[in-house]
């Protein structure tokens, strides 16, 4: 008889594969670049620059009457006008704007402060104030401004006051160079102004004899924004002549030139006071562009002769 074999153990079950892992998803390829235009294709022209939106200048007012708007030099801002404020505010109604960009207007800078621009500016100013009409004043940058304001707002004027201004554009020579200065201050900042201005802005006796003023003029300088001089230059740069509404202006008209000014000299300030009919010439002797910061005693006594007949 056999002896029984000893039992076998059972064969463990075979361990079930691992499952598969899952292919990783390969990454997607990097979306192709746009298509370059083809060599035939013109560019796109570059969007234009939207227009200035309207506004109302800041203005200082001060006195009570007949009402006398002033327009500031550049690149200075209606601080300039201090001594006719303290000289005319007992009897008038003085109203200092500062333009785009200047002094307390600085939130109001433009790449180009056109002389029109500025002008519709003042007559916004003067709906806000209620006022119909105005005896008009400005020096310089100012006087361009007034005379934009003659060709669109004339009906508006009883008076005219015209400093130490022109009605002539740019030549070529002096377009290139306010628009070089546009591109510099923006760049370095109004540090260089004051030394290339102050030769221009005031005659040579106050550069010499009146340190007072040459402090003054340079700190208002200094403290303007490169954007508002950018802005006027630019602006002053891109204006047109009004010589043609020369003739056209009804209303008093008093032109002052200082006997010192090398940027728009006595000739200038003559030429353009016979433009205007029945318009007044006064030639301030030891004073440059500034008149009436180099000689506010004269230019004061001359702004209250003139505005004594004119009622608003």
């Amino acid at each position: 008889m056999s002896t029984p074999e000893p039992d076998q153990p059972e064969p463990a079950p075979a361990p079930e594969p691992a499952p598969a892992p899952e292919p990783t998803p390969a990454p997607e390829p990097d979306q192709a670049p746009e298509a370059a235009p083809e060599p035939d294709q013109a560019p796109e022209a570059a969007p234009e620059p939207e227009p200035a939106q309207p506004v109302i200048p800041p203005a200082a007012t001060s006195g009570a009457g007949t009402p006398l708007v002033l327009l500031h030099a550049f690149p200075l801002d209606g601080r300039m006008w201090a001594p006719q404020v303290e000289a005319l505010a007992g009897s008038y109604q003085v109203i200092v704007p500062d333009l785009r960009g200047f002094g307390a207007a600085k939130e109001q800078a433009v790449e180009e402060a056109g002389m029109d621009l500025l002008a519709d500016d003042v007559a916004r100013l003067l709906d806000d104030r209620g006022l119909d009409r105005v005896v008009l004043g400005g020096l310089s940058l100012g006087g361009y401004v007034a005379l934009a304001f003659v060709r669109r707002h004339a009906d508006r004027l009883s008076g005219l006051v015209l400093l130490d201004t022109k009605a002539s554009a740019d030549g070529d020579q002096a377009r290139d160079a306010r628009l070089e200065m546009a591109q510099r201050v923006l760049a370095e900042g109004t540090g260089f102004v004051p030394e290339a201005m102050l030769p221009r802005l005031l005659g040579e006796t106050s550069r010499e004899h009146r340190p007072e003023v040459v402090e003054k003029v340079t700190a208002l300088i200094r403290e303007q924004d490169p954007r508002a001089i950018a802005g006027a230059q630019r602006g002053m740069a891109a204006r047109s002549a009004t010589t043609d509404v020369l003739a056209s202006i009804a209303v008093p008209t008093l032109v002052v030139t200082g006997e010192e000014d090398t940027v728009t000299g006595p000739e200038v300030g003559r030429d353009l006071a016979a433009g205007i009919p029945g318009a007044r010439f006064l030639l301030v002797e030891a004073a440059g562009h500034l008149a009436n910061l180099e000689q506010p005693e004269i230019v004061n006594e001359a702004l209250l002769d003139f505005l004594a007949p004119l009622w608003v």
